[in-house]
């Protein structure tokens, strides 16, 4: 008896979130196929020029304009931004630093404070109970 495996297929929309690019900026081919694992994990590890350029000069999908200018995704869609963005317009911002993202960037630092200030309460408790 031998087994068949299914390649495990993606469309093109979770690759491109994989990959961390923005889908309409990708080559046709791309958007219009579909991406085996085996596919993903070959673009990941060499990544061809295309994808390359995406990564480097964009336009960037949210998330990563978010973490580029270390910010959530809300804060971006409180500060307006709501469209994919170069590299470049991503430096423009910063240099600009208009007033919403740097309160965007203060509430980000906060949460993320708050954030470890609860993960190292919840490591001491689970020592404690392990010692008990």
């Amino acid at each position: 008896m031998t087994s068949h495996q299914n390649a495990q297929t993606m469309k093109p929309a979770t690759a491109a979130k994989k990959l961390g690019v923005y889908l309409e900026a990708t080559p046709a081919a791309f958007q219009e196929g579909v991406v085996s694992r085996t596919e993903l994990n070959e673009l990941q590890a060499n990544p061809p020029a295309w994808l390359q350029e995406l990564r480097r000069n964009g336009p960037h999908p949210r998330p990563v304009v978010a973490a580029k200018l270390g910010v959530s995704i809300a804060g971006l869609a409180r500060g307006g931004i709501t469209e994919a963005l170069t590299t470049e317009q991503i430096e423009a911002l910063k240099q600009e630093a208009p007033e919403w993202l740097v309160k965007e960037r203060a509430t980000q630092a906060e949460v993320r404070k708050e954030n470890l200030r609860i993960k190292e309460r919840n490591e001491q408790r689970a020592l404690r109970e392990q010692n008990a």
